[in-house]
């Protein structure tokens, strides 16, 4: 299992977030963690431009971006786009990549959510098709008709990932991808639900054992605020400072992955959390 952790832009200071985000990087290499995640925040810092600059700040860490979402741009104007990190990073980039949630494709951007795994499926077929070092992009499925000739190639091979909980996009991402980035889904989820599933839609398409990047919540407190939330706060005094709340995740969650997070979704974590995989990640 590899470790790593994820870093965003913080809210204000528009002017020193690239420093910022840069020495995050730099310092989950020197402290020896294996990769930094970043996401595609719908209000802030893009993704893509972040791992360049983390790429430019580090020579060892590999560096995914969790995710972006395919709604927002054509899959060849994605492609180029990560190919051109790829080679900023220096070959260390992953790409993930998700149909992120309805109110931030249709409420904010405005753009139709009717079947996000069906039209994640014809946008991998023409990113793929993008990233394969081709001279030509030529794909015609139900949503795009894609002609496109690009000199581009990946100066090393550019893995791609889907965020995928529910058993159709689990199922989409062994099928048509290097594998998936999970959020918020614990042991029993991973060992359960997301394994097998990924690994028989895999196996099917003849492709090897997909990556499984677990991304989970780790809050750090004094040992005093440890007690105090595990034995119910009952005085402001006694309250910790820093406590995860994910009602809010939950009330906009697809019906897709409630079912599953209700099924196994941490609820209290009894251990510090780390971010991994049953195979390498």
């Amino acid at each position: 299992m590899r470790v790593g952790v994820m870093s965003g832009p913080e809210r204000g200071d528009a002017a020193h977030k690239a420093a910022r985000m840069a020495e995050d990087a730099r310092w989950a290499e020197d402290a020896g963690f294996d990769t930094v995640w970043v996401p595609q925040v719908p209000t802030d810092f893009d993704a893509l431009t972040a791992v360049c600059l983390m790429g430019q700040a580090t020579s060892r860490i590999e560096l995914g971006t969790a995710v972006v979402p395919v709604h927002a741009q054509h899959p060849v104007a994605l492609a180029r786009q990560a190919m051109s990190a790829q080679a900023a990073a220096g070959g260390r980039l992953t790409l993930g990549v998700g149909a992120s949630h309805h109110w931030i494709v249709r409420d904010m951007l405005g753009l139709p959510y009717e079947k996000p795994a069906a039209y994640t499926r014809a946008y991998l077929e023409v990113l793929n098709a993008a990233l394969s070092g081709g001279s030509s992009v030529d794909v015609e499925n139900g949503t795009f008709q894609v002609h496109n000739p690009l000199t581009l190639a990946p100066v090393a091979p550019l893995p791609v990932l889907v965020a995928a909980l529910g058993p159709v996009m689990l199922r989409l991402a062994g099928e048509l991808t290097d594998g998936t980035v999970l959020w918020m889904a614990d042991e029993r989820a991973v060992a359960e639900h997301v394994v097998p599933t990924i690994t028989k839609a895999a196996e099917a398409a003849g492709r090897a054992a997909p990556r499984i990047v677990a991304g989970i919540p780790v809050c750090l407190c004094a040992p005093h605020e440890v007690d105090a939330a595990r034995s119910g706060p009952t005085a402001s005094s006694e309250r910790p400072r820093c406590r995860p709340t994910t009602s809010a995740c939950w009330s906009t969650a697809t019906r897709a992955t409630s079912a599953t997070c209700a099924r196994r979704a941490t609820r209290r974590p009894s251990r510090p959390a780390s971010s991994g995989s049953p195979t390498p990640v």
